[in-house]
């Protein structure tokens, strides 16, 4: 059983640790790490969601607030179809 007072720890802090971590070892010349952080993100939130939704295109898009035409094209983008 699941003791419910304990919380988890939230997911901005789990980012801000892994932002820091690329930042200590990438190039000092690096450009463009909002775009590089987003497309990092972006693949596994995608197959985290359609795992939970076991594969269910409309459940994920309504999950993360797309349409499923965007879910469609975001998936393409990746691979993922």
């Amino acid at each position: 059983m699941i003791d419910q007072n304990i919380s988890p720890t939230p997911l901005s802090t789990h980012i801000e640790q892994a932002v820091e971590q690329y930042l200590a070892t990438a190039d000092k010349d690096a450009n463009d790490i909002y775009q590089v952080f987003l497309a990092e993100l972006e693949r596994p939130l995608l197959i985290a969601t359609l795992k939970h939704t076991r594969g269910n295109q409309s459940k994920t898009a309504k999950l993360l607030g797309l349409n499923r035409g965007t879910l469609r094209s975001k998936l393409k983008a990746h691979g993922l179809l």
